[in-house]
C-alpha cells in the first residue's frame, strides 16, 4: 500500500501489517505458544499475546544466540544488534530481512520527501554517522553475528548499495575507540567533500562536538589535506572553522534527533548553518522506526511495524484510536520478533496527517530517580527543563538533573553548560514541586532545594566519557535530562553557582 494513501487509512494499513506478521510466524516457537494461527482480529491478538519487556524476551534471544532457529520468527536472524538505550544493561535485538524491509518502508517515504523538497541533495555525497565500536570487556560467544560493520547495513540490498555509493565514510572509524582520533578522522573525511549535500547523525550534540573540535585541529587537518588535494586545502585555508557552513557550500540538509531532551542541542545548529534545513528525525530506535519526518509532521510509519499505545490509565490503543494532545507509551510488534514490545518511549499526539497521528517524543518513562519517594521520571524532568528554559536568552549546550549528596544533605543538582539566569535553580525547584511526591519529600526535609552547577566546558563529552568508562558503548550514549547516578560534581569541570532569588514579578 502506498504510504501517502495509507495515511488516510491507518486502520487498514495496520490490519494488513498485523495479518502478515502473524501468518508468516504462526509456526515459530513463540507463535505456537501464543496461538498465532488462531488469531482472527486485533482483539484476539491483544488477548492472547502479552505485553513484554526485554527481560521477558531475553531467554528467547539467548536461544537465538546459541544457534536455534524459528524461535521468535520463522525468518533467519542475520544479526543481533546491541543497544542499551538511555538506561539499563545491554540488549540484543534480533535483525531479520523482514525487519530490514520494514525499516525501508519508512526510510523510502522520508528520503523521497526530502528529495522532493531539496532535489539537489541527490547530486552529491551524504554523511551518515558511524559511531565508534567498543570491544566487549570479555570475548563473546554467539552463533549469530553481533552488530553491523556500518550503519548502511541496516538498509541492505539495492538501497544499501545506493547509500554506500554516495556515502561519506571515514575509513576504519568503526573500529576506533579513542574519541579524539575518531573526531579527527571524521572531520578529515568531511572536509575532503566540498560537494557534501546531506549530514545525518543521531543526536545533534554529536555534530556540535565535531564542529567544536574543528578550530583546535584546523592546522593539522589542512596539513593532511594539502598532501592529498592541494586545491581543496588552499580553498579551506581561506575559510573559517568557526563558520562551518562556508566549508560545505552545497550542504542542504542536516538530519538529527530534535525531540525530548535533544531539543536543547538542536537549537545550536541553525546558528552554525543558517541556510541549511535542520530537520528533526522521527522516533527512530534500534528496535523500530516509529515515525517519519514529513514537513512539519511526524506521522506513525503505519506501513512498517504494528503499533499500540498505552495511555496514562494503562489502557492499550491501536493507532487509529489516538487522541490529539494525549500522551502515550509506544508498543511495537516487528518482523524481527519483538511481539507487543514496550519501548518505554513517551510520545504526545501533536496533530494528524490525513487520519494518521503525528507524534512528538517526550522522554523515556523507564528512567526514574527515587531517593526517598519523590519518583522523578525522565519525561517529567524533560518537560520541567524545557519549560524552565523557555525564557532563557541563550539555550544551554548541556543540561542534566542528577541526585547529589554531601554533608549538607541529599537533593538534586542541575548541571548546566551555558549562561542561564542565576535564579534558574529556583525556577526548576518550583516546577519540580508540581510533582506531589517531590513536594512532599521537600516539605518533610528529606531533600534540600535544587542547586545549580555551572559546567565550564565539555559537558556532553564529559558525560559520555564517564558512561564509556563504566562500560557503555559510545554509540548507545545519548544525553538525557535525568541521571540516577550521583557524583557528577567530581566529574564535570566547573563549580556550584551562588544561590540567587527568583525575580520579582509585578502584579
Amino acid at each position: 500500500m502506498n504510504f501517502r494513501r495509507a495515511l488516510n487509512r491507518p486502520a487498514e494499513a495496520q490490519r494488513k501489517v498485523l495479518r502478515g506478521l502473524l501468518a508468516r510466524n504462526s509456526t515459530c516457537a513463540y507463535g505456537r505458544i501464543h496461538g498465532f494461527g488462531e488469531i482472527k482480529s486485533y482483539a484476539d491478538f491483544a488477548r492472547r499475546v502479552p505485553l513484554v519487556e526485554y527481560e521477558d524476551l531475553a531467554p528467547w534471544v539467548k536461544r537465538i544466540r546459541s544457534g536455534e532457529s524459528r524461535v521468535l520468527t520463522n525468518e533467519r536472524v542475520t544479526h543481533l544488534i546491541p543497544t542499551s538505550g538511555s538506561t539499563g544493561a545491554r540488549k540484543l535485538i534480533p535483525f531479520t530481512t523482514g525487519l530490514q524491509a520494514e525499516f525501508n518502508r519508512a526510510i523510502g517515504p522520508w528520503m523521497t520527501d526530502l528529495a522532493r523538497q531539496h532535489p539537489k541533495i541527490l547530486l552529491g555525497p551524504a554523511y551518515w554517522s558511524i559511531t565508534p565500536a567498543q570491544k566487549p570487556a570479555q570475548p563473546e560467544t554467539s552463533a549469530i553475528p553481533i552488530g553491523f560493520a556500518d550503519d548502511a547495513s541496516y538498509l541492505g540490498g539495492a538501497k544499501g548499495w545506493l547509500v554506500r555509493a554516495a556515502m561519506v565514510a571515514p575509513d576504519g572509524t568503526s573500529q576506533l575507540t579513542d574519541l579524539e582520533e575518531f573526531r579527527f578522522q571524521t572531520l578529515l573525511c568531511l572536509l575532503r567533500q566540498r560537494d557534501l549535500r546531506l549530514i545525518s547523525v543521531w543526536h545533534p550534540s554529536f555534530l556540535t562536538l565535531l564542529l567544536d573540535a574543528l578550530p583546535g585541529c584546523w592546522d593539522k587537518l589542512l596539513a593532511r589535506l594539502h598532501g592529498e588535494n592541494t586545491n581543496r586545502a588552499r580553498e579551506l585555508k581561506c575559510g573559517n572553522p568557526r563558520q562551518p557552513e562556508s566549508l560545505w557550500p552545497h550542504l542542504r540538509v542536516i538530519s538529527c534527533w530534535g525531540d525530548g531532551h535533544a531539543d536543547l542541542s538542536l537549537a545550536d545548529l541553525p546558528g552554525r548553518f543558517p541556510n541549511v534545513l535542520v530537520q528533526a528525525k522521527g522516533l527512530l530506535a534500534t528496535e523500530a522506526f516509529a515515525t517519519i519526518p514529513l514537513g512539519d509532521f511526524h506521522p506513525v510509519a503505519v506501513c512498517s511495524h504494528f503499533y499500540e499505545f498505552i495511555d496514562d490509565r494503562g489502557r492499550v490503543h491501536p493507532v487509529h484510536d489516538l487522541r490529539a494532545g494525549e500522551m502515550y507509551e509506544v508498543v511495537v510488534t516487528t518482523a524481527g520478533g519483538l511481539w507487543r514490545y514496550r519501548m518505554h518511549d513517551q510520545v504526545r499526539v501533536t496533530g494528524f496527517l490525513g487520519r494518521t497521528p503525528s507524534l512528538r517524543f517526550v522522554g523515556r518513562n523507564g528512567n526514574v530517580s527515587d531517593l526517598c519517594g519523590e519518583k522523578l521520571s525522565e519525561a517529567f524532568v524533560a518537560g520541567v527543563l524545557q519549560e524552565s528554559l523557555v525564557d532563557a536568552k541563550t539555550r544551554p549546550r548541556f543540561a542534566l538533573l542528577a541526585p547529589d549528596e554531601d554533608s549538607a544533605g541529599r537533593g538534586y543538582t542541575l548541571y548546566i553548560e551555558g549562561t542561564p539566569p542565576g535564579y534558574l535553580a529556583g525556577v526548576v525547584e518550583n516546577a519540580l514541586r508540581e510533582n506531589p511526591n517531590y513536594a512532599h519529600c521537600r516539605d518533610l526535609g528529606q531533600l534540600r532545594p535544587v542547586r545549580m552547577f555551572m559546567i565550564a566546558r565539555g559537558g556532553y563529552e564529559t558525560f559520555a566519557r564517564r558512561l564509556v568508562a563504566e562500560g557503555r558503548r559510545l554509540g548507545d550514549i545519548k544525553p538525557v535530562p535525568l541521571s540516577r547516578t550521583d557524583g557528577w560534581s567530581k566529574i564535570f569541570s566547573g563549580a556550584y553557582a551562588e544561590v540567587a532569588t527568583l525575580p520579582l514579578v509585578a502584579v
